[in-house]
């Protein structure tokens, strides 16, 4: 399934006129309606740059909405035994009425291919990534460490200059909060981000822990969070964004549920699996992107005969510290 949005139509930029030329024999201008307002005497540049709006016309800014959708034909271009290395983008920018490429308004992810014997290097202007190994072998440089990875894998790398060295054919997953920072037109912090490397075994063998213990009522389904030592206390895998591998069983499917954060889901095993997004049904394809906007209620079913997983990276650190999650089950 994929849906598009077309963008909602701004109302068209209107000069300012001055406050001392409004209309005085009619009924005043409703405060909604008024154009923006410039400085009548600016003493500099400094006062010049000033603009004023009011409680009417402030907040009525209309943006469009977060497109629910499922990223089918970039996995596709990145499985493809001939993809040349690069990058595939899940870019859904137009749609967002979004200056620079974005998946969501905080989030960009892509898929990255390398041929075998080539490198692939990246400088992400971004607070760090999030990567996963969908296939391949090689190693990256990150600063003066070198993390080797293969199938499953997951690195937190940071926003600055790395590369990746493939040993045999690799494509890659990966999300990054470059939305965010182009948003507010920030740069990557000058003490980027230690990478982290979780390797598919220790990745397991913590998924055997929590699948032995137990679960209550409050529970949200079963997932591996993602965090490291230096983010400890907020349990987020950066500032801004969460990370959780979420399983799954056959048979079964996720209660409903909303958050005010956007999710970006990558499809990690499942068959007949689908994910329904505020009451669309969206079909699980093999390491398919599935975007879910902010507040949607959704659900995940699996209705194979094998444990579902799915990867999910959300703005949640954001929405935490913000105290506004609001997450709560629909069912």
């Amino acid at each position: 399934m994929t849906e598009t949005f077309a963008p909602d139509a701004d109302r068209a930029p209107v000069e300012a006129a001055p406050i001392d030329m409004m209309p005085t024999d009619m009924a005043p201008i409703d405060m909604a309606d008024l154009p923006v307002q410039l400085p009548e005497s600016p003493a500099g540049p400094a006062e010049a740059r000033a603009r004023y709006f009011n409680s009417g016309n402030a907040f009525n800014i209309k943006l469009p909405p977060v497109p629910g959708r499922v990223f089918t034909r970039a996995a596709a271009r990145a499985l493809a035994p001939d993809a040349p290395t690069g990058f595939i983008p899940c870019d859904q920018a137009e749609a967002l009425a979004c200056p620079f490429p974005a998946t969501t308004p905080l989030m960009l992810a892509r898929y990255a291919t390398i041929a075998a014997g080539e490198r692939l290097a990246c400088d992400l202007a971004a607070t760090g990534s999030v990567w996963f190994v969908i296939a391949g072998t090689g190693e990256t440089q990150a600063g003066t460490e070198t993390l080797s990875w293969g199938p499953g894998d997951v690195m937190l790398l940071p926003g600055c200059a790395v590369t990746h060295a493939a040993q045999s054919r690799t494509v890659l997953w990966c999300v990054s909060n470059e939305p965010q920072l182009a948003h507010d037109a920030s740069r990557p912090p000058a003490a980027p981000v230690a990478p982290v490397h979780y390797p598919a075994a220790e990745i397991e063998r913590q998924l055997a822990v929590i699948t032995a213990a137990g679960t209550n009522a409050a529970t949200s389904g079963l997932a591996l969070i993602f965090s490291s030592d230096g983010l400890e206390a907020s349990r987020n895998i950066l500032p801004t964004l969460t990370l959780s591998l979420n399983t799954l069983p056959p048979g079964t499917h996720q209660r409903a549920h909303r958050h005010n954060s956007a999710a970006v889901t990558l499809v990690v095993a499942g068959e007949r699996c689908f994910s329904t997004v505020d009451g669309a049904r969206c079909d699980w394809t093999p390491w398919a992107t599935l975007v879910t906007p902010p507040g949607a209620p959704h659900a995940h079913h699996n209705e194979g005969e094998a444990r579902a997983r799915f990867l999910i990276v959300q703005d949640g650190g954001l929405h935490y510290h913000a105290r506004t999650m609001g997450f709560a089950f629909l069912e």
